[in-house]
């Protein structure tokens, strides 16, 4: 059912407004310093589908559950000394912690899509943990566009995809990171890598004295495992150097183009432009050729999104 979106400020009147419309089950768009997220109450088995729908969203790609603080997570999962390291470490920021769901934990089946285990966020952004603290309890929120599609990383790209959708948007500028968050799962003692994004793995190494290990299958166990996904309308060319006819070039470091991820080359410029940089091309309409980024720090969490927009679509 089309409906007229709000659009919040982030101040205490828009809070108020979004707060009540999470508890009485409609859907609110939000600013994380990662991306935009599209949260729903996490026990209300209505609203998470609300989710689903308002997305075109498969239902067998599990949710993040995003929380105000790390004492809030403890109380939906078996927490581990691994969790508790890498909480410590980097909570709040842009990691999400994949975790056996407790017994009494309260969630909807579909926030997990049918798995034992739940991500879980504490978001760093100021709105963010302003709404959650408000709110009290689990937010389901993945990012707030149509599924497959480039992430939001500001409140227009929310609109451009979901106006009509959902019930409002809190608005409160640009995210800073730009990209979704890494999520860390666990193999007994030892912590699986199962999405790159904003918080690198080598700090994450770092903290837990043991290396990463990547996902034993092709199982889906987290958000942003499909193989297509971010996608623009048009097609988009990895590795390129200059355009072809047609094309719209997306530039990074030495090789130039319409827009550019860094003209210097820093991958953390390149990743706080990079959904933006997508959507505007993707409005001027055609394929999308993109130079080449080196498979470094955050240029590996790059390179995944880059590799999910040229995929194959079904």
């Amino acid at each position: 059912m089309s409906q007229a979106t709000l659009r919040l400020r982030p101040d205490a009147d828009g809070l108020s407004r979004a707060t009540k419309l999470l508890s009485n089950g409609a859907l609110v768009a939000f600013p994380t310093e990662t991306v935009y997220g599209l949260g729903a109450d996490a026990r209300q088995g209505e609203a998470v589908a609300a989710i689903y729908e308002a997305k075109g969203r498969p239902s067998f790609n599990p949710l993040i559950v995003h929380l105000a603080d790390v004492a809030a997570a403890r109380t939906l999962v078996e927490w581990s000394p691994q969790a508790d390291i890498l909480a410590r470490a980097f909570w709040p920021g842009p990691l999400t912690l994949v975790l056996p769901l407790r017994a009494d934990h309260g969630l909807s089946s579909l926030v997990t899509a049918g798995l034992p285990t739940v991500g879980l966020r504490v978001p760093a952004h100021p709105a963010a943990h302003a709404l959650l603290a408000r709110f009290g309890g689990p937010v389901a929120a993945p990012s707030a566009n149509p599924s497959g599609r480039i992430s939001p990383t500001t409140a227009d790209h929310v609109l451009a995809g979901l106006d009509g959708r959902i019930a409002a948007v809190l608005d409160d500028g640009p995210c800073t990171v730009g990209l979704e968050s890494t999520i860390i799962g666990f193999d007994g003692p030892h912590a699986v890598l199962l999405r790159e994004g904003g918080l690198p793995p080598e700090p994450i190494e770092a903290a837990l004295g043991a290396p990463l290990l990547q996902p034993a299958d092709t199982t889906i166990t987290a958000p942003g495992q499909m193989s297509s996904h971010y996608a623009p309308r048009g097609a988009v060319r990895l590795d390129a150097t200059v355009a072809r006819a047609g094309e719209l070039m997306l530039g990074f470091g030495a090789v130039k183009g319409d827009l550019s991820l860094s003209e210097s080359g820093d991958l953390v410029e390149a990743a706080a432009n990079l959904f933006g940089h997508l959507h505007r091309l993707d409005a001027l309409g055609g394929p999308i050729a993109v130079a080449p980024v080196p498979m470094t720090g955050l240029g590996r969490a790059i390179n995944d999104r880059l590799r999910r927009a040229a995929a194959p679509r079904d």
